[in-house]
């Protein structure tokens, strides 16, 4: 398992700390752009070993009493249906989700706003339900020359258009279901707005990444240039702090890009802008909160091997470019790390050599290597899940937890009751198995209970697997990675069945 790297109860008190000291300074309301994902964060989890997926809605939380979330979707999006990747649902669907998760942490949700708002039929029907919900929702419209029209966006024409978001306390947080939503935007709208009602207001942007005291090249940086190779992003220093102050900071390409545009449409909005650069726009306290640079330098190297099989996986899929796989392939040839490290692969390319046919690997916690092979019976990553349980188990390699009995029933029912082409259990398969002969087999009861030990272990494959075993994979907190190939070379590949 990953070694400690990052302090998480230091970062919710200190960044807790320093967003009040922003609402502070501007002496009113505070709009909060909060760039990623809010409570799922996985990827700071895996580059940051210490820091929970969930640890941004806890320091909410501890400003409960103060916040409240607008969330900012695209309309155009709604009308598109995009699907957010990494979940697989639409970012309508994802707005719901969201307002359930604030509300279950006792988070208030305030409303929702439709940008880029042009009566688009899935907006309006969004907006219906979301009304029928009892949600208050708002439009924003799009702008001529937006961002780069200060004059015509600063004007009863440009934001004066958008329908004023009414809010109650003193910290806005905006969020949105994924990239291009609007949340800048919405901030501006809300700012000018106030400026006309007197209100007192101010601006600042929560990204984690990439960490702006960490050195440009440092590993947790470089991972996230991976994270991000299929949009082009690129760290880089700020010039604007090192011109202004004499220190140099890491941002990234679009912020650097848009800062002066952005000061300018604040400036405008306020009289003058109280930043000097994008760094100073900006309150991430993560960097400060690394109790082990080694750890940290180690787990994210293991994530740019990662990030580059999911790139080669999205290009044999046509969900990525190209030229996402080669930025990560130069990231890694200049930084001397190698897919050899990852301690899973190479077992699993031997097995899969050496039987002829898909196979899997483990590394657990302890460092051991556990495989799987295909049989009639189970697919390669079930066979990998149950071995590993066992040896978790301290069972005997001898011993069948599921029995030929137990399985070939199943298998049956797949192809002549459901109509599947493949009898082989996938890995869901295989737990709910073991999960009903543990009402009367002891070991399987003790396999069982060892589940909570492969979160955080690293898994490899030798062909890209099913939806459905990528999924138990992730919700049992596995780290899969695959070779880019499918199992047959047919073109259309179900990744259901």
């Amino acid at each position: 398992m990953d070694t400690i790297g990052f302090d998480n109860d230091k970062y919710v008190q200190i960044q807790t700390e320093k967003i009040k000291e922003r609402v502070a300074k501007f002496g009113g309301k505070l709009y909060l752009e909060f760039g990623g994902k809010l409570f799922d964060d996985f990827h700071a989890s895996r580059v940051l070993p210490g820091f929970k997926p969930d640890t941004k809605l806890h320091m909410l939380m501890e400003m409960k009493d103060e916040a409240e979330i607008i969330i900012a979707i695209n309309s155009q999006a709604i009308e598109e249906m995009k699907v957010r990747a990494d979940i697989g649902i639409t970012y309508d669907q994802d707005v719901l989700r969201l307002i359930d998760a604030f509300r279950e942490a006792g988070l208030y949700v305030g409303s929702v706003v439709l940008t880029r708002y042009a009566a688009q039929k899935g907006a309006k029907r969004f907006e219906k339900y979301l009304n029928k919900l009892g949600i208050k929702t708002y439009r924003h419209y799009a702008i001529a020359n937006y961002p780069y029209d200060v004059d015509r966006i600063v004007s009863k024409d440009g934001l004066g258009k958008n329908d004023y978001i009414e809010t109650t306390r003193s910290l806005v947080v905006v969020t949105a279901p994924g990239p291009g939503s609007g949340k800048m935007a919405t901030c501006l709208s809300q700012m000018y707005h106030d400026s006309l009602r007197g209100v007192k207001s101010g601006y600042a942007k929560f990204e984690t990444f990439p960490i702006w005291n960490l050195p440009l090249k440092h590993m947790v940086n470089l991972a996230y240039e991976a994270a991000t190779a299929d949009l082009d992003d690129v760290n880089m220093i700020d010039p604007y702090h090192l011109e202004h102050y004499g220190v140099s900071t890491v941002n990234y390409n679009r912020d650097v890009e848009i800062f002066p545009v952005l000061n300018r449409l604040i400036s405008a909005i306020f009289g003058e802008s109280p930043y000097f650069s994008p760094t100073d726009m900006g309150v991430n306290m993560a960097g400060y909160c690394i109790s082990d640079d080694e750890a940290c330098q180690k787990a994210s190297r293991q994530e740019i091997i990662r990030r580059y099989y999911k790139a080669m996986m999205d290009s044999r899929n046509g969900r990525s470019t190209e030229g996402a796989v080669a930025k990560i392939e130069s990231l890694m040839l200049n930084n001397d790390i190698s897919a050899s490290e990852r301690l899973c692969i190479a077992p699993c390319l031997d097995k899969a050599k050496l039987t002829g046919a898909p196979a899997s690997a483990m590394e657990l916690g302890d460092g051991q290597i556990i495989t799987g092979k295909t049989s009639s019976l189970l697919g390669a990553t079930a066979a990998m899940i149950l071995n590993a349980l066992k040896v978790l188990a301290g069972i005997s390699d001898r011993v069948y937890l599921l029995p030929k009995a137990i399985i070939e029933p199943i298998c049956d029912m797949k192809i002549r009751g459901l109509g599947h082409h493949n009898p082989r259990l996938h890995v869901d398969d295989v737990l709910l198995a073991l999960s009903i002969s543990a009402v009367t087999n002891p070991l399987a009861d003790m396999a069982l209970a060892q589940l909570p030990k492969l979160r955080g272990c690293e898994s490899h494959s030798s062909v890209i697997l099913s939806s459905r075993d990528l999924s138990t994979l992730n919700r049992l907190g596995i780290r899969h990675t695959c070779e880019p190939y499918y199992e047959t070379r047919k073109l259309y590949h179900s990744t259901k069945l």
